[in-house]
């Protein structure tokens, strides 16, 4: 039994036992990035546009210089800001050789469902004017991911021009948590041991958990959509959201590689050297995409 899979989740309605909870998990992510590998090859600054907080992380030798990442961080849409939004900026700027815009969204308690889109979206319709459309790839690992394909689901809506291609990292795209691994990996996964159906309840503040600005799985797909990266475990709790995404995408005929890794867990493996291999197809698929 993972030790994490011990200490369940407060109630969505305990907001100040979410507010102890993640003044913890913070604390935790903090520590964790203050022993990383602080690369110098990468600028950093903090900027606000429109209601967002965004990290520029930008690297001092560019392979794409008239391109941008909008990296979207995990942490269940309740956890994962400051700091470790920072840090993912920073590692995806220097891994890529593209300048990232990490940023870094409101969360509940106090920020439920819609204000994390309404940031990435005020990021996104910026990057639009700064970059065009093509020049652009937005992602994001797990909670990232839900935000990154729900971005991309309502700019379709509001008739914008929709991104190069998207980055999904065991993406947390079903809130209804209908999927069969919700089950069968079940405390097999050692990082997402059990259901976070409380976090989604918390986010969506009473908002229907299938609406497709929530749980983007249940969007509308179509053969011209972006570029799309999948990638999982099997041992991801969240296996089965990336099979189906693929699938849904393969329908229509949309262009989607899925990568499902022997016996990852969610997020990956912490950092070991297997994770190299990850990064390396990410950067790949990056690196193709904005030289089509």
């Amino acid at each position: 039994m993972p030790i994490n899979a011990l200490y369940p989740m407060p109630s969505a309605d305990d907001h100040d036992s979410w507010h102890k909870l993640k003044a913890a998990v913070d604390a935790n992510y903090a520590a964790t990035v203050s022993v990383l590998d602080q690369a110098q090859d990468v600028q950093l600054t903090r900027k606000r546009i429109g209601s967002a907080e965004v990290h520029f992380a930008k690297p001092v030798q560019l392979d794409h210089a008239d391109c941008v990442y909008i990296d979207l961080h995990g942490g269940a849409l309740v956890f994962g800001g400051g700091e470790a939004s920072r840090e993912g900026a920073r590692i995806a700027a220097s891994r890529c050789g593209i300048e990232c815009y990490g940023i870094d969204y409101r969360m509940p308690p106090e920020f439920p469902y819609p204000a994390a889109l309404e940031d990435c979206m005020c990021v996104y319709r910026h990057a639009l004017e700064t970059y065009g459309a093509d020049r652009i790839v937005i992602g994001g690992r797990s909670a990232g991911g839900n935000l990154a394909l729900a971005t991309v689901l309502r700019a379709k809506d509001e008739g914008l021009n929709l991104p190069r291609a998207i980055v999904l990292l065991s993406p947390e795209i079903d809130l209804t948590e209908s999927g069969d691994s919700f089950q069968t990996n079940k405390t097999i996964d050692v990082n997402l041991p059990n259901s976070l159906m409380s976090a989604n309840l918390l986010y969506a503040n009473g908002a229907n958990l299938d609406h497709r600005y929530i749980s983007p799985l249940f969007g509308q797909f179509f053969k011209e959509f972006p570029l799309t990266f999948i990638q999982s475990g099997t041992r991801d709790l969240l296996l089965s959201n990336a099979v189906r995404l693929h699938r849904a995408l393969r329908q229509v005929e949309a262009v989607a590689e899925l990568h499902v890794f022997e016996a990852m867990p969610h997020g990956g493996f912490g950092g070991a050297p297997e994770d190299e291999e990850l990064s390396r197809e990410v950067a790949r698929f990056i690196n193709d995409a904005l030289s089509q």
